[in-house]
């Protein structure tokens, strides 16, 4: 057992010096030797060294004591870099190659510069720049410089121990570049600190001004300023600050105040601050339009406007325009003008105050309506007993008309725009003063206006009327009108007068058929009165002018007659020593029946009007016709002859007999105070209407008889037969 162990241990000592022996012919590069190690920034060292061979890379190391900095470079020199400024630090640098890495260097010290300053810079004016910085650790000393930033011109430079430098005498508006760094004890500078810096503008100069009255509102320019971005224009009152900004050389304010002072001034900025102010320039704005404006006229026609005083306002100008369009003004340092003015006319006041500024904004205008003028062309167009009728021409400012019409006791009034009136209700035959006074909504009525005298017509009469028995007509009236003249008129179809200054007239007879309305006038210089109640007034309807009488059937006649003037209806008597036939109509004829064929009568017509006038009027005979024969019978003659026989009625009368047939008419008359006639040449086999009729004096062949119906045959016979078929009634 123990001996087996001797064997592996050897076996493990003879394998470890193989491998000795095989690591001896790769060995690692040799170590470097550093020449110098420096810093030129305080966040880093630089360490320069010789080239090893066979090394591929270098391991820097910086210790400080409390930190390890390593950083891997390809060649001398390296940076080491992640230092804190102002520190000692421990440099050691190893090579690195293919077999691994040297041993560490023997170290070098080497001490890392100042931090640079941090910088805070201004301009506190337009020509100075002040920088200021903290402390830097290490630093007993600064150094600060100063250029333009575009290299134009000189450098200042300036060292310090302190902790801030005011550079002065510089450029206003211009931009400038300050580079700064520390140093320590042995004299060696620092990192150094680079910032731009714009001095602040100078103020503006040359402010011009220019004010717009009528907008209230100011222009402001001036010369522009060097390195300024913006400017800025300030105007200052007791009461207010505006301003406007701008970055052009020019710049408005609006809403300014009327009657104000301002002071202006214009700052110029840039990034590094403003101006200074420039020099102020006083502004003052126009007037502020007049207050309390007093609008009085008094006394008419005299208008007084008065107004109160205003600031910066050196006079004052009132202006007045009528409606018409004409407007005229005053010029005035007071606060008070007068003008002339016209009944009728709106007027639109104005008050503008002025100054060097211009004109006053425009302020409340006032108008001031003057009272109405009065009618002065009152005519009358129609004056009745209780009505005048007035017109007259429109006058100006008159919205409404108040007429009034006084008695001395009574007042009538009417109310209207347009310039006429009707005063009614007025007493007849009476003087009345009238007065037109104009009106307005705004100043009320003009009660200057002059009155006029008008008397209305006289009093209309009553009348009565009587009649004596020669048809004369008289009227009667009593008078209670003062010189009135009474003009009494009659009739409908034709005018009928007469006329009077007393309390009665009268008139001649009248025509038959007329109705009349009698009525009187009464007529004085102021006009005719009303007419008075008309009293009505007829006569007899007038007769007929013809009367017919025309028999209708043998108990029957028709009367008929012309119209007459005004009758209403129309009696018509019809009387014999038989007896009496009597007919009321409203047409004008009449049929009167039972009357006796044969007989003489006489005939009566009276006319009665509406209101039962009567007329008596024609009287007229007449005689009936004759009575129709009786018994007619037809016997034949012969072949082609046929008589026919009648009864002759009571009186003597003529015939005539008529046979109708198919084949003709035939017609016979007989032989005076015969009641028979023949009639030859009659075709026999036919039917026969035969009638008998009287024939009046006149000839007239009366048609109201009564026919009868004959059949003539044609038998063997030479006499044949006729057969009454039949009485037929007359057509």
């Amino acid at each position: 057992m123990a001996g087996g162990l001797e064997k592996r241990l050897t076996l493990i000592g003879f394998s470890l010096i193989c491998l000795k022996m095989v690591a001896s012919a790769k060995t690692a590069p040799d170590i470097p030797t550093i020449d110098q190690a420096y810093s030129k920034i305080s966040n880093s060292i630089t360490v320069e060294w010789a080239t090893v061979p066979g090394a591929t890379s270098y391991l820097l190391t910086a210790e400080d004591g409390d930190t390890v900095i390593e950083t891997m470079v390809a060649n001398s020199p390296g940076t080491v870099t992640g230092l804190k400024a102002a520190t000692l630090y421990q440099i050691t640098i190893r090579s690195i190659g293919a077999a691994g890495r040297s041993q560490a260097s023997p170290p070098t010290q080497a001490k890392t510069v100042l931090a640079a300053p941090i910088l805070e810079v201004s301009s506190p004016s337009s020509d100075s720049i002040l920088v200021q910085w903290e402390a830097v650790y290490m630093a007993i000393g600064f150094s600060v410089s100063i250029m333009r930033a575009n290299g134009l011109g000189r450098i200042w430079k300036e060292n310090t121990t302190n902790t801030s430098l005011t550079f002065t005498s510089l450029e206003a508006g211009t931009l400038y570049t300050i580079k700064a760094y520390a140093w320590n004890a042995n004299g060696i500078p620092g990192d150094d600190s680079t910032c731009n810096q714009r001095t602040s503008p100078r103020a503006p100069a040359n402010i011009q001004v220019s004010f717009d009255s009528g907008a209230l509102k100011a222009s402001f320019s001036w010369v522009p300023t060097e390195g300024a971005f913006n400017y800025t224009v300030m105007a200052l009152s007791d009461s207010s600050e505006l301003s406007c900004s701008t970055t052009f050389s020019s710049c408005t304010i609006s809403s300014l105040q009327c009657g104000t002072e301002y002071l202006i001034s214009v700052l110029a900025s840039n990034d590094a601050g403003s101006s200074k102010s420039s020099s102020r320039v006083t502004l003052k704005t126009v007037a502020c339009a007049p207050g309390r404006v007093i609008i009085q006229e008094d006394p008419p026609g005299h208008l007084s406007v008065a107004w109160s005083n205003v600031d910066l306002g050196d006079y004052y100008v009132a202006f007045v325009k009528s409606d018409d369009g004409l407007e005229v003004h005053c010029n005035t340092s007071l606060t008070q003008c007068d003008f002339l003015s016209e009944c009728g006319f709106t007027y639109f006041i104005s008050v503008f105050a002025y100054n060097k500024a211009g004109q006053s904004p425009l302020g409340d205008i006032f108008n001031y309506t003057t009272a109405p003028c009065c009618p002065s062309d009152i005519s009358p167009v129609l004056v009745s007993s209780d009505r005048v009728e007035i017109v007259w021409s429109p006058v100006r400012g008159a919205e409404l008309y108040e007429t009034k019409a006084v008695d001395g006791h009574n007042v009538v009034e009417c109310n209207d725009t347009a310039p006429a009136c009707t005063l009614s209700a007025l007493e007849c035959d009476t003087k009345y003063n009238i007065t037109v006074y104009s009106f307005s909504e705004v100043r009320g009525s003009n009660m200057s206006c002059t009155s006029r005298s008008i008397t209305t017509a006289p009093c209309s009469p009553e009348i009565n009327v009587s009649k004596d028995a020669s048809s004369m007509i008289k009227v009667h009236w009593r008078s209670t009108n003062d010189g009135a003249t009474y003009t009494v008129t009659r009739g409908e179809r034709g005018l009928y007068q007469c006329s009077s200054t007393g309390e009665s007239c009268t008139m001649g007879a009248l025509p038959c058929g007329s109705v009349f309305s009698v009525t009187a006038v009464a007529e004085t210089q102021a006009g005719r009165s009303l007419p008075s109640y008309s009293v009505p007034l007829e006569t007899v309807p007038c007769c007929p002018a013809g009367l017919t009488i025309t028999q209708i059937t043998q108990s029957v006649i028709n009367v008929s007659w012309t119209i007459g003037m005004v009758a209403q209806t129309y009696v018509t008597v019809l009387e014999s020593h038989t007896g009496q036939s009597k007919c009321h109509t409203h047409q004008n004829h009449c049929l009167l029946g039972c009357i006796t064929c044969g007989v003489n009568y006489t005939v009566a017509l009276k006319a009665i009007s509406a209101t039962g006038l009567t007329a008596d009027c024609a009287h007229q005979s007449y005689s009936s016709s004759a009575c129709c024969p009786l018994g007619v019978k037809l016997y034949r003659l012969g072949p082609d002859g046929i008589r026919v026989h009648w009864q002759a009625s009571r009186g003597s009368a003529n015939y005539s007999t008529d046979l109708y047939g198919s084949k003709g008419i035939f017609t016979c008359a007989p032989s005076a105070g015969l009641s028979f006639c023949d009639v030859t040449e009659i075709p026999c086999g036919d039917v026969y209407t035969v009638m008998v009729s009287p024939v009046a004096e006149t000839g007239l062949k009366l048609t109201f008889c009564p026919k009868k119906i004959y059949s003539v045959t044609c038998s063997g016979s030479t006499l044949g037969m006729v057969i009454y078929r039949g009485k037929r009634n007359p057509e």
